[in-house]
């Protein structure tokens, strides 16, 4: 079997940001969540204390250490929650002027999802749970050609940004989203074909495409296609591969028990849903191990935590190290059972702090994920098989 690519989506919400400091105030960031959190009932692990405190995301000195730090325990690449509205970027600092301003960038790949969702206020989110939109998610087709043109001129161009074949990675969290900004799915076949071109004039042999999929919505504001229409979507916009982005999106955590849902029986349900990707569709799928979920941080902490929908959802425990080893050794597996291509397993997620779903070091269990992701997986100092 060919070498796995490790990748662990990053979630940038952790330096300051314009459209943060209109919504929120001057200063903020995500840790003020992350801070703020208490326990929802007895037992509940809460607040999570980060081992290395409240760092800037964006400053190139700790994104540094996130690379070291990531790199020795075999995580390859970050693909980053990626974010551009209608009239431009947000958050892209933790990218653009953090990692790839790291003296040691060379050592990780990095790579795109864009995480088309409207954004809510939801942090955090009050008990009536009906968070107001403060950007939308569909783009316009003039908008997404802005937005391409960027991608190839500031990623693209980069030496280690992530390509299978030849060819850079690109995934889309939203397809229905997108769809519907493009007015269809001409409109979306008409868009893509624009930004594969870009990327073919840029050198590259083409896009890689990527799809997430899912069967359970989790924001609010989430638009999935619908199963039967699913894969003639995915054919028809040349899609390269199709992965997931947490294990909620497979699993309900409020189904089988409120406040408390189990690890064990997400991972079933996510294996199994990883046998049915690789049999419904006809390009690679790429499993997804993640960590935990509990977004009980995205919550008013003086409010009831009653099961009223994201983030007000079911917490999964028993998400030990063990147990998530036992996970990464499952999508290790799956793998080598499946053929010979694109070896490439997604992380939920590297700093996922106020969803549970995070490898970076806590006060409770230090770097013990990550010894789970080296123990399975090696380092990454050898260049992944899927690598360009």
């Amino acid at each position: 079997m060919a070498r796995i690519d490790v990748a662990a989506y990053y979630f940038p919400n952790y330096h300051r940001d314009a459209r943060n400091e209109a919504w929120h105030g001057r200063g903020w960031t995500e840790w003020e969540l992350v801070k703020a959190a208490r326990p929802r009932y007895e037992g509940h692990r809460q607040p999570i204390v980060p081992a290395w405190g409240c760092f800037d995301e964006s400053d190139p000195q700790w994104a540094a250490r996130e690379i070291d730090l990531a790199a020795d325990h075999g995580v390859s690449t970050f693909i980053y929650d990626w974010y551009w509205y209608e009239d431009g970027p947000y958050l892209q600092d933790a990218l653009e002027r953090g990692f790839l301003r790291a003296p040691n960038r060379e050592r990780m790949r990095f790579a795109l999802m864009w995480a088309n969702h409207d954004w809510t206020n939801i942090h955090p989110a009050s008990f009536t749970n009906k968070p107001e939109t403060l950007a939308p998610g569909a783009l316009s087709r003039a908008a997404f050609e802005r937005m391409t043109d960027h991608i190839v001129a500031t990623y693209l161009s980069q030496p280690n940004y992530l390509t299978i074949d030849g060819c850079p990675y690109f995934s889309i969290y939203e397809l229905g989203t997108f769809i519907r900004g493009m007015g269809g799915v001409d409109g979306a076949a008409q868009a893509i074909e624009s930004f594969r071109a870009k990327v073919r004039a840029a050198g590259f042999r083409d896009l890689h495409l990527n799809g997430v999929v899912w069967g359970v919505n989790v924001l609010p504001s989430e638009s999935k296609l619908p199963g039967e229409s699913r894969r003639e979507v995915i054919d028809r916009l040349g899609f390269a591969s199709v992965t997931t982005y947490a294990w909620v999106h497979h699993f309900n955590p409020s189904g089988s028990g409120f406040p408390k849902s189990s690890y064990a029986a997400a991972m079933e349900a996510n294996v199994a849903a990883w046998s049915r990707y690789r049999t419904e569709f006809p390009m690679p799928y790429h499993p997804n191990v993640s960590m935990g979920w509990d977004p009980s941080p995205r919550t008013i902490q003086s409010d009831t935590y009653e099961n009223r929908g994201y983030p007000f959802t079911g917490i999964l425990e028993g998400n030990t190290p063990a147990a998530f080893r036992s996970a990464l050794e499952k999508a290790r597996d799956f793998i080598g059972a499946g053929p010979d291509q694109h070896t490439l397993v997604t992380l939920n997620a590297w700093n996922e702090w106020t969803e549970g779903s995070y490898l970076l070091p806590d006060n409770h269990h230090g770097n013990a994920y990550l010894e789970a992701v080296r123990a399975t997986f090696g380092d990454s100092r050898a260049r992944s098989a899927t690598s360009g």
